[in-house]
């Protein structure tokens, strides 16, 4: 009888709605092509989970290319290991009329590693086939069947829309369950005003939208989703790598990550675990100890990138990491875990949501697609650090900006716990600017710079100090791209890793910095801190915004004047203080020296869309005083 539910339902459900395409570019109604860099003409999955150890996925993907930013979204490949074998896989290349250019089948498709640089991560491959168009629009359509034995990677996320700047004209879901155990649950997001059809019978479910117009990227934006609709998508009963799973809660979820896929994978060889102890011998204070064992896996490994979900998420063996001496997140996280638990210190394997946007794992959705890389927690003292076993450069207990603020899973020996981590926050992400410089008669300058960073701010700057002099010269003379003909005559840096400080010293000169007319100098006094861009003006804005971010920022300028000028005319003093922050800029004559003072301090936050103006208007301000100019003018 459930055989019987499942394929009437498959018969009913799996009838693809796209037999009928017209592949023309001119079939595409313009509401479709509007912000847009491609169009996806179709979308389509088709999941059949037959048994708990056995699921086909069929995918159908046709993508029109309106140019050259949207060839990313008409990539021809799919991914397989040991674990998920590919049936087929074709794709054929249309013109912009919809003549058919090319037939590309299976064993033209090239078979490559899916990591470079490693054979720990050789079961993981890509087969894809590398394609330049000639001309545009475009279109290709991609074909494959999956299987595999692992249920619990169904789809991790289904999004009705592929990114920004790219519309959909149908996108299409099919779940199908050979018995009632086995069907997922589901949770939608951002459904809102979008036509979305849903149908459910008891073995199978069927999401379908039509014609969604692409989002344009409004700066700055939330991440994308936060504000396209899509669908999480979690097994409960499921599969993986031959371990059985039923998963209710996040406790559950790290209760069985921890007693299958860790336990026994933190072992190490006996002249590892004697190297750990002979490191911290004499060291009572177990952050002390984590401190050194960092610093070893940091002068002793290196790093491959291997996402979360490619070549599995259970992590290579600590033995196996401690003997080639490279890793991914997560074999380099479980060898520093195995080294810290030889010394008696205690910490836990976390899965984070890692990127510049703060994504937090969803608390009533448990799943394992969430989560693209792996850090530890160490507990101690009623708190915890964090520390990223991937970097070779981050001081101990220092996430910066990849991985700050946000819900993680933290998997512990008794079950999986969600916590935030670290946040950097406002007035932490700190830059204090000192400046002095000489202004000649000519209008060139030279003087020196002090910077200390902090926070977040740190995290942009502490890495020029292993870069060479070329490198460091072309930095500066970005960062300061206002001072033309600009010279960087010497520099030193202080990495203060214990308290987590950059301090750069900056020796400088410049040629006709001040402009120069008949007996007057004109120049503005904020060389070496300004805001140059105006938020982009949007007529119609349709997103809210989110500053990820605040920040401090405080700056000291003294100008020395050339021999036979005084000041004929200065910026007004300003201070004004809102809800996005606080901006102050104040010039004075001491000792007969110029002294700028100012200070902007940014704060994070999400803000509707009817405050953008107001935003924007705040940072012209912040702008038009930071290029205010000074006039000097000369006795002669």
């Amino acid at each position: 009888m459930r055989l019987l539910i499942f394929f009437n339902a498959f018969l009913c459900f799996s009838i693809s709605v796209a037999q009928d395409i017209d592949y023309q570019f001119l079939s595409i109604p313009k509401t479709l092509t509007q912000h847009a860099n491609a169009v996806v003409r179709l979308n389509e999955s088709i999941v059949n989970i037959q048994s708990r150890e056995l699921m086909v996925v069929k995918r159908k993907k046709v993508v029109t290319v309106l140019n050259s930013k949207g060839d990313q979204y008409a990539l021809m490949y799919v991914g397989y290991d040991k674990g998920k074998k590919v049936k087929d896989i074709q794709a054929v290349v249309y013109d912009e009329f919809g003549n058919e250019q090319e037939k590309i089948k299976e064993n033209r498709f090239r078979d490559v590693s899916a990591v470079d640089g490693g054979t720990l991560y050789s079961d993981s491959r890509v087969k894809y086939f590398p394609f330049t168009p000639i001309d545009y629009p475009y279109t290709i359509e991609v074909t494959s069947e999956v299987v595999t034995k692992n249920t619990g990677e169904i789809i991790p996320y289904w999004s009705f829309l592929e990114d920004f700047m790219v519309s959909t004209e149908k996108s299409r879901l099919v779940i199908n369950v050979a018995s009632l155990d086995m069907k997922p649950t589901f949770k939608e997001k951002n459904f809102g005003e979008y036509d979305i059809e849903k149908k459910e019978l008891p073995n199978s479910i069927v999401y379908q939208a039509t014609n969604l117009a692409a989002i344009a990227e409004e700066s700055p934006c939330p991440s994308f989703n936060k504000v396209a609709p899509g669908i999480l998508i979690r097994p409960i009963k499921f599969n993986y790598e031959g371990y059985e799973a039923e998963i209710n809660n996040w406790n559950d979820l790290g209760l069985w990550m921890h007693e299958n896929l860790l336990k026994g994978r933190d072992e190490l060889t006996s002249a590892s675990v004697q190297k750990a102890n002979s490191l911290v011998e004499n060291i009572t204070d177990d952050l002390e100890k984590a401190k050194i064992i960092y610093k070893y896996v940091q002068e002793n490994t290196r790093y491959i990138s291997v996402q979360v979900g490619i070549g599995g998420i259970q992590p290579i063996s600590a033995i196996e990491v401690g003997r080639l001496k490279y890793g991914d997140c997560k074999g380099l996280s479980n060898y520093t875990k195995a080294l810290l638990k030889a010394v008696g210190v205690e910490a836990f394997y976390t899965h984070v949501e890692a990127g510049s946007q703060r994504v937090d794992f969803e608390e009533d959705f448990p799943d394992l697609a969430q989560g693209n890389h792996v850090i530890l927690a160490i507990p101690y003292k009623g708190a915890y650090y964090w520390i990223d076993c991937t970097s070779q450069t981050h001081p101990f207990g220092f996430v910066g900006r990849f991985t700050d603020g946000r819900k993680v899973l933290v998997i512990k020996p008794n079950g999986g716990e969600l916590v935030r981590t670290v946040s950097y926050n406002n007035s932490e992400n700190y830059q204090k600017t000192i400046a002095t410089y000489r202004l000649s008669a000519n209008g060139g300058i030279i003087g020196k710079v002090t910077r200390q960073t902090k926070g977040t701010q740190y995290d942009s700057h502490f890495r020029i100090k292993d870069q060479t002099k070329e490198v460091i010269t072309d930095y500066y003379k970005k960062n300061w791209d206002n001072i033309n003909n600009l010279v960087i005559d010497h520099y030193e840096f202080e990495n203060n890793t214990d308290d987590v400080e950059f301090d750069e010293k900056i020796g400088l000169s410049a040629v006709d910095y001040a402009s120069k007319t008949n007996n007057r100098l004109l120049f503005s006094p904020n060389a070496f801190n300004r805001i140059t861009t105006v938020p982009k003006r949007y007529r119609n804005r349709k997103l809210p915004f989110d500053i990820q971010r605040g920040f401090l920022d405080e700056d000291v300028f003294e100008i020395m004047l050339p021999d036979g000028f005084e000041v004929e005319a200065i910026p007004e003093k300003i201070i004004l203080e809102n809800q996005f922050g606080r901006y102050s800029s104040e010039v004075e004559m001491i000792d007969n020296k110029l002294v700028l003072k100012r200070t902007f301090a940014l704060k994070d936050g999400q803000f509707p869309k009817e405050d953008y103006a107001a935003y924007r208007d705040f940072m012209k301000v912040v702008v038009k005083n930071d290029a205010a100019k000074i006039v000097l003018k000369s006795e002669l």
